[in-house]
Protein backbone atom coordinates (compact mmCIF):
# COMPACT_ATOMS: atom_id res chain seq x y z
CA UNK A 1 0.00 0.00 0.00
CA UNK A 2 1.24 3.57 -0.63
CA UNK A 3 0.02 5.02 2.92
CA UNK A 4 0.04 3.01 5.66
CA UNK A 5 -2.56 3.50 8.10
CA UNK A 6 -1.19 7.26 9.32
CA UNK A 7 -3.07 9.92 11.28
CA UNK A 8 -6.56 10.93 10.54
CA UNK A 9 -6.50 14.87 10.92
CA UNK A 10 -9.39 17.67 11.21
CA UNK A 11 -8.50 19.83 8.52
CA UNK A 12 -7.10 23.58 7.26
CA UNK A 13 -6.68 24.37 3.72
CA UNK A 14 -4.74 26.78 1.65
CA UNK A 15 -5.76 27.21 -2.36
CA UNK A 16 -3.15 26.99 -4.49
CA UNK A 17 -2.08 27.87 -7.98
CA UNK A 18 -2.47 24.48 -8.86
CA UNK A 19 -5.62 24.22 -7.88
CA UNK A 20 -6.78 26.74 -9.71
CA UNK A 21 -4.80 25.26 -13.02
CA UNK A 22 -6.72 22.19 -12.39
CA UNK A 23 -10.34 23.89 -12.09
CA UNK A 24 -10.03 25.96 -15.52
CA UNK A 25 -8.23 22.72 -17.79
CA UNK A 26 -6.62 19.24 -17.92
CA UNK A 27 -2.99 19.36 -16.54
CA UNK A 28 -0.01 17.38 -15.83
CA UNK A 29 -0.18 15.18 -12.57
CA UNK A 30 -4.23 15.82 -12.26
CA UNK A 31 -5.75 12.65 -13.42
CA UNK A 32 -8.73 12.56 -15.94
CA UNK A 33 -12.23 11.43 -15.92
CA UNK A 34 -10.78 8.41 -18.18
CA UNK A 35 -6.64 7.97 -17.33
CA UNK A 36 -6.17 6.94 -13.98
CA UNK A 37 -3.28 8.32 -11.48
CA UNK A 38 -0.79 5.79 -11.56
CA UNK A 39 -0.15 6.07 -7.88
CA UNK A 40 -3.27 6.10 -6.30
CA UNK A 41 -5.62 4.70 -9.71
CA UNK A 42 -7.76 7.37 -9.19
CA UNK A 43 -9.76 9.22 -11.75
CA UNK A 44 -12.14 12.47 -11.44
CA UNK A 45 -13.50 13.90 -9.49
CA UNK A 46 -10.65 13.77 -6.78
CA UNK A 47 -10.72 16.17 -3.55
CA UNK A 48 -8.34 18.66 -3.79
CA UNK A 49 -6.11 20.43 -1.27
CA UNK A 50 -2.34 19.55 -0.78
CA UNK A 51 -1.77 22.66 1.71
CA UNK A 52 -2.93 21.17 4.60
CA UNK A 53 -2.83 21.42 8.21
CA UNK A 54 -5.03 19.59 11.24
CA UNK A 55 -5.09 18.24 14.18
CA UNK A 56 -4.84 14.45 14.76
CA UNK A 57 -7.93 12.95 15.54
CA UNK A 58 -6.50 9.22 15.03
CA UNK A 59 -3.31 7.58 15.52
CA UNK A 60 -3.15 4.02 13.55
CA UNK A 61 -2.52 0.59 15.57
CA UNK A 62 1.42 0.95 13.65
CA UNK A 63 2.02 4.58 14.58
CA UNK A 64 5.21 5.01 16.78
CA UNK A 65 3.97 6.48 20.18
CA UNK A 66 5.58 9.66 21.49
CA UNK A 67 6.11 12.17 18.29
CA UNK A 68 2.35 12.37 17.66
CA UNK A 69 -0.67 12.32 19.70
CA UNK A 70 -4.22 12.99 19.41
CA UNK A 71 -4.95 16.41 20.07
CA UNK A 72 -1.02 17.08 18.06
CA UNK A 73 -2.03 20.47 15.67
CA UNK A 74 0.28 19.14 12.26
CA UNK A 75 1.06 19.42 8.72
CA UNK A 76 1.25 17.75 6.12
CA UNK A 77 3.82 17.00 3.63
CA UNK A 78 1.84 15.87 0.70
CA UNK A 79 4.22 14.39 -1.76
CA UNK A 80 4.14 11.07 -2.89
CA UNK A 81 6.17 9.22 -4.78
CA UNK A 82 6.53 5.56 -5.67
CA UNK A 83 9.10 3.92 -3.42
CA UNK A 84 9.78 1.71 -5.76
CA UNK A 85 13.60 1.60 -4.51
CA UNK A 86 14.97 -1.31 -6.93
CA UNK A 87 14.10 0.27 -10.00
CA UNK A 88 13.16 4.29 -9.61
CA UNK A 89 16.73 5.82 -8.84
CA UNK A 90 15.52 8.81 -7.04
CA UNK A 91 13.24 6.92 -4.76
CA UNK A 92 16.33 5.43 -3.79
CA UNK A 93 19.00 8.24 -3.29
CA UNK A 94 16.01 9.78 -0.88
CA UNK A 95 14.84 12.29 -3.56
CA UNK A 96 10.99 11.40 -3.44
CA UNK A 97 10.29 14.93 -5.12
CA UNK A 98 12.02 14.30 -9.00
CA UNK A 99 10.32 11.05 -9.37
CA UNK A 100 9.05 10.55 -12.18
CA UNK A 101 5.45 8.81 -10.57
CA UNK A 102 5.84 12.21 -7.87
CA UNK A 103 2.89 13.66 -6.97
CA UNK A 104 0.44 14.77 -4.42
CA UNK A 105 -2.16 14.06 -1.77
CA UNK A 106 -5.13 16.39 -3.12
CA UNK A 107 -3.75 16.17 -6.77
CA UNK A 108 -3.44 12.87 -7.85
CA UNK A 109 -6.22 11.62 -5.06
CA UNK A 110 -5.80 9.87 -1.67
CA UNK A 111 -8.06 12.10 0.08
CA UNK A 112 -7.33 15.85 0.05
CA UNK A 113 -7.19 18.70 2.29
CA UNK A 114 -10.73 19.57 1.37
CA UNK A 115 -12.15 16.68 2.69
CA UNK A 116 -13.89 16.37 6.00
CA UNK A 117 -10.79 13.64 7.25
CA UNK A 118 -7.99 12.36 5.47
CA UNK A 119 -5.69 9.48 6.25
CA UNK A 120 -1.84 10.06 5.83
CA UNK A 121 1.18 7.97 6.58
CA UNK A 122 2.69 9.57 9.91
CA UNK A 123 6.22 9.44 8.93
CA UNK A 124 5.21 12.95 6.63
CA UNK A 125 2.79 14.71 9.43
CA UNK A 126 5.02 16.80 11.44
CA UNK A 127 3.60 18.63 14.86
CA UNK A 128 3.34 22.21 15.00
CA UNK A 129 5.27 24.05 17.88
CA UNK A 130 2.67 24.77 20.26
CA UNK A 131 3.07 28.80 19.17
CA UNK A 132 2.34 28.20 15.52
CA UNK A 133 -1.31 28.77 14.61
CA UNK A 134 -2.76 26.18 12.33
CA UNK A 135 -3.01 29.11 9.55
CA UNK A 136 0.46 29.31 9.61
CA UNK A 137 0.78 25.92 9.26
CA UNK A 138 -1.60 25.95 5.95
CA UNK A 139 1.15 28.65 4.55
CA UNK A 140 3.81 25.97 5.03
CA UNK A 141 3.93 24.32 1.73
CA UNK A 142 4.25 27.18 -0.18
CA UNK A 143 7.32 28.26 2.05
CA UNK A 144 8.85 24.81 1.88
CA UNK A 145 8.93 25.19 -2.23
CA UNK A 146 10.72 28.10 -1.60
CA UNK A 147 13.35 26.64 0.89
CA UNK A 148 14.08 24.38 -1.21
CA UNK A 149 14.33 26.12 -3.93
CA UNK A 150 16.76 28.87 -2.20
CA UNK A 151 18.55 25.71 -0.23
CA UNK A 152 18.73 23.96 -4.27
CA UNK A 153 20.23 27.17 -5.54
CA UNK A 154 23.15 27.57 -2.81
CA UNK A 155 22.07 30.99 -1.84
CA UNK A 156 24.25 31.97 1.00
CA UNK A 157 24.17 35.19 2.97
CA UNK A 158 25.21 38.34 1.87
CA UNK A 159 24.51 37.61 -1.97
CA UNK A 160 21.74 39.65 -4.01
CA UNK A 161 18.88 38.11 -5.98
CA UNK A 162 16.05 38.92 -7.82
CA UNK A 163 12.25 37.42 -7.47
CA UNK A 164 10.17 37.62 -10.50
CA UNK A 165 6.28 37.38 -9.69
CA UNK A 166 4.91 38.14 -6.04
CA UNK A 167 2.02 35.41 -5.93
CA UNK A 168 2.37 33.25 -2.69
CA UNK A 169 5.66 31.59 -4.06
CA UNK A 170 7.39 34.42 -4.94
CA UNK A 171 6.55 36.02 -1.61
CA UNK A 172 7.76 32.55 0.33
CA UNK A 173 11.05 33.04 -1.76
CA UNK A 174 11.28 36.58 -0.67
CA UNK A 175 10.72 35.72 2.86
CA UNK A 176 12.86 32.64 2.71
CA UNK A 177 15.71 34.92 1.39
CA UNK A 178 15.87 37.23 3.63
CA UNK A 179 16.11 34.67 6.54
CA UNK A 180 19.14 33.94 5.28
CA UNK A 181 20.56 37.30 4.46
CA UNK A 182 19.33 40.02 6.48
CA UNK A 183 20.53 43.10 4.59
CA UNK A 184 21.80 42.41 0.71
CA UNK A 185 19.87 43.77 -1.95
CA UNK A 186 16.80 41.62 -3.21
CA UNK A 187 14.23 43.16 -5.34
CA UNK A 188 10.62 41.82 -6.17
CA UNK A 189 9.60 42.21 -9.79
CA UNK A 190 5.18 42.28 -9.91
CA UNK A 191 2.87 43.58 -11.46
CA UNK A 192 0.21 43.96 -9.13
CA UNK A 193 0.28 46.58 -6.40
CA UNK A 194 -1.31 44.81 -3.85
CA UNK A 195 1.73 42.47 -4.34
CA UNK A 196 4.36 44.81 -4.20
CA UNK A 197 3.00 46.26 -1.04
CA UNK A 198 3.54 42.87 0.11
CA UNK A 199 6.42 42.54 -0.94
CA UNK A 200 7.73 45.83 0.40
CA UNK A 201 6.41 44.83 3.72
CA UNK A 202 8.33 41.54 3.54
CA UNK A 203 11.90 43.09 3.33
CA UNK A 204 12.36 43.97 -0.51
CA UNK A 205 14.96 46.55 -1.63
CA UNK A 206 12.57 47.06 -4.09
CA UNK A 207 9.24 45.76 -5.46
CA UNK A 208 8.99 47.01 -9.32
CA UNK A 209 5.92 46.97 -11.89
CA UNK A 210 7.79 45.18 -14.89
CA UNK A 211 5.40 46.89 -16.87
CA UNK A 212 6.73 50.05 -16.45
CA UNK A 213 9.70 50.41 -14.82
CA UNK A 214 13.30 48.57 -16.07
CA UNK A 215 13.47 45.70 -13.77
CA UNK A 216 17.29 45.15 -15.32
CA UNK A 217 18.51 48.21 -15.23
CA UNK A 218 17.08 48.47 -11.38
CA UNK A 219 19.09 45.34 -10.78
CA UNK A 220 22.49 46.80 -12.01
CA UNK A 221 22.19 49.81 -10.59
CA UNK A 222 21.75 47.80 -7.13
CA UNK A 223 24.78 45.79 -7.38
CA UNK A 224 27.27 48.39 -8.59
CA UNK A 225 26.95 47.45 -12.08
CA UNK A 226 27.21 43.67 -12.03
CA UNK A 227 23.94 41.93 -12.02
CA UNK A 228 22.19 40.26 -9.56
CA UNK A 229 23.72 36.63 -7.95
CA UNK A 230 20.84 34.61 -8.39
CA UNK A 231 17.25 35.31 -9.72
CA UNK A 232 14.45 33.38 -9.07
CA UNK A 233 12.06 32.77 -11.48
CA UNK A 234 8.38 32.57 -9.99
CA UNK A 235 6.23 33.81 -13.00
CA UNK A 236 7.00 31.38 -15.88
CA UNK A 237 6.73 33.16 -18.93
CA UNK A 238 9.23 34.34 -21.62
CA UNK A 239 9.92 37.71 -20.52
CA UNK A 240 10.85 36.48 -16.77
CA UNK A 241 13.51 34.41 -18.43
CA UNK A 242 14.26 37.30 -20.64
CA UNK A 243 14.51 39.53 -17.72
CA UNK A 244 16.46 36.51 -15.46
CA UNK A 245 18.98 36.13 -17.64
CA UNK A 246 20.00 40.09 -18.52
CA UNK A 247 19.71 40.85 -14.86
CA UNK A 248 22.11 38.06 -13.34
CA UNK A 249 25.64 38.21 -13.41
CA UNK A 250 28.06 36.64 -15.10
CA UNK A 251 28.43 33.04 -13.52
CA UNK A 252 25.11 34.16 -11.71
CA UNK A 253 22.45 31.10 -10.46
CA UNK A 254 18.98 31.19 -12.69
CA UNK A 255 16.33 29.21 -10.59
CA UNK A 256 13.22 28.36 -12.45
CA UNK A 257 10.43 27.73 -9.62
CA UNK A 258 7.67 28.35 -11.60
CA UNK A 259 5.54 25.59 -14.06
CA UNK A 260 5.22 27.04 -17.09
CA UNK A 261 2.44 26.32 -19.58
CA UNK A 262 3.98 26.80 -22.92
CA UNK A 263 7.86 26.06 -23.98
CA UNK A 264 10.12 29.17 -23.48
CA UNK A 265 12.67 30.44 -26.43
CA UNK A 266 16.29 30.43 -25.25
CA UNK A 267 19.48 32.32 -26.40
CA UNK A 268 21.67 29.71 -25.71
CA UNK A 269 25.06 32.32 -26.38
CA UNK A 270 23.65 34.52 -23.39
CA UNK A 271 24.74 31.63 -21.25
CA UNK A 272 27.47 30.91 -23.06
CA UNK A 273 29.26 34.35 -22.58
CA UNK A 274 28.02 35.25 -18.88
CA UNK A 275 28.36 31.15 -17.88
CA UNK A 276 24.70 31.51 -16.36
CA UNK A 277 23.90 28.34 -14.73
CA UNK A 278 20.10 27.39 -14.98
CA UNK A 279 18.23 25.19 -12.65
CA UNK A 280 15.34 24.24 -11.67
CA UNK A 281 13.54 23.06 -8.65
CA UNK A 282 10.42 20.49 -8.02
CA UNK A 283 8.66 20.83 -4.88
CA UNK A 284 10.66 20.17 -1.92
CA UNK A 285 11.57 16.75 -0.06
CA UNK A 286 12.76 16.16 3.58
CA UNK A 287 12.66 19.84 4.72
CA UNK A 288 9.72 20.08 6.25
CA UNK A 289 11.61 20.01 9.97
CA UNK A 290 14.36 22.10 9.59
CA UNK A 291 11.43 24.79 7.78
CA UNK A 292 9.00 24.45 10.94
CA UNK A 293 12.01 24.93 13.14
CA UNK A 294 13.27 28.48 11.23
CA UNK A 295 9.45 29.64 11.65
CA UNK A 296 9.42 28.16 15.18
CA UNK A 297 12.70 29.99 15.79
CA UNK A 298 11.28 33.67 14.56
CA UNK A 299 13.78 33.59 11.25
CA UNK A 300 10.72 33.68 9.16
CA UNK A 301 7.88 36.10 9.99
CA UNK A 302 4.57 37.94 8.86
CA UNK A 303 3.26 34.80 7.17
CA UNK A 304 -0.09 35.12 8.33
CA UNK A 305 -0.05 38.85 6.41
CA UNK A 306 0.23 36.48 3.62
CA UNK A 307 -3.64 35.41 4.10
CA UNK A 308 -5.49 37.74 2.35
CA UNK A 309 -9.05 35.79 2.81
CA UNK A 310 -10.87 33.49 4.62
CA UNK A 311 -13.48 31.09 3.75
CA UNK A 312 -16.12 28.71 4.61
CA UNK A 313 -16.12 25.54 2.38
CA UNK A 314 -19.39 26.06 0.66
CA UNK A 315 -17.72 29.46 -0.78
CA UNK A 316 -14.39 27.57 -2.09
CA UNK A 317 -15.45 28.00 -5.95
CA UNK A 318 -16.96 31.49 -6.02
CA UNK A 319 -14.58 33.30 -2.78
CA UNK A 320 -11.54 31.10 -3.28
CA UNK A 321 -10.92 29.89 -6.95
CA UNK A 322 -12.96 32.55 -8.69
CA UNK A 323 -11.44 35.38 -6.07
CA UNK A 324 -8.00 34.20 -6.92
CA UNK A 325 -8.01 33.75 -10.54
CA UNK A 326 -10.22 37.77 -11.10
CA UNK A 327 -8.48 39.31 -8.09
CA UNK A 328 -5.06 39.24 -8.44
CA UNK A 329 -4.49 42.58 -7.52
CA UNK A 330 -5.74 42.28 -4.08
CA UNK A 331 -5.81 38.33 -3.37
CA UNK A 332 -2.67 36.68 -2.05
CA UNK A 333 -3.57 33.48 -0.13
CA UNK A 334 -6.99 32.07 0.74
CA UNK A 335 -7.75 30.09 3.56
CA UNK A 336 -10.91 27.98 4.14
CA UNK A 337 -12.23 26.76 7.19
CA UNK A 338 -14.29 24.01 7.93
Amino acid sequence: MLFQLGSGIERGIAVCGSDLHAYLAEVPKFPTANTPDPLSGQTLPITLGHEISGTVVELGAGVAKGRLSVGTNVVVDPLVSCMRTETCQPCRDGNRNICPLVNCIGIGGWGGGLAEYITVNAKYVYALPAHLSLEVGACLEPLAVAWHAVKRAKFQEGQSALVIGAGPIGLSLLMVLRSFSPSTPILVSEPAKTRRAFALDHGATQALDPTTADVVAAALAATNGNGVDMVFDAAGVQASLNTAIAAVRPRGVICNVAMWERDASLNVNQLLLKEIWITGTAAYDGIHEELIQAVAEGKITGIEKLITNRIPIEDVVEKGIMSLLEEKDTQVKILVHP
